[in-house]
């Protein structure tokens, strides 16, 4: 079962978190020699989506950093999504590690 972590983002601002990945038991997943994946959607059963840059930033912590560009964000429109982290091990196994809903906060300023 995936942990859960729900996320604000800024519509319009240049976003990134850090997230630390653990297994069900609370231990922290060494990710050396995986691959992570991750993307927003509207709803579960959304045809289109938007990806996050991700990279892991330290393997042997389950340390991942997720980001979007301010235009990113500003193509979301405000309200609440969905999204999720998966990782793919060098066997192609697939595992979510993280999942949670976003909520968009509309931007005012528009330059």
């Amino acid at each position: 079962m995936a942990a859960r972590a729900n996320i604000t983002i800024d519509q319009g601002s240049t976003f990134s978190t850090y997230l630390v990945l653990t297994d069900s038991s609370g231990i922290v997943i060494d990710l050396t020699g995986y691959t992570v994946y991750s993307q927003i959607r509207k709803w579960y059963t959304s045809s289109t989506a938007t990806t996050f840059d991700i990279s892991i930033a330290n393997a042997t912590t389950g340390t991942v950093l997720l980001s979007l560009t301010a235009n990113a964000t500003a193509n979301l429109a405000a309200g609440k999504y969905v999204y999720d982290v998966e990782s793919h091990d060098t066997a192609n196994q697939i595992a979510r590690i993280i999942e949670g809903s976003i909520t968009v906060t509309p931007e005012v300023t528009r330059i």
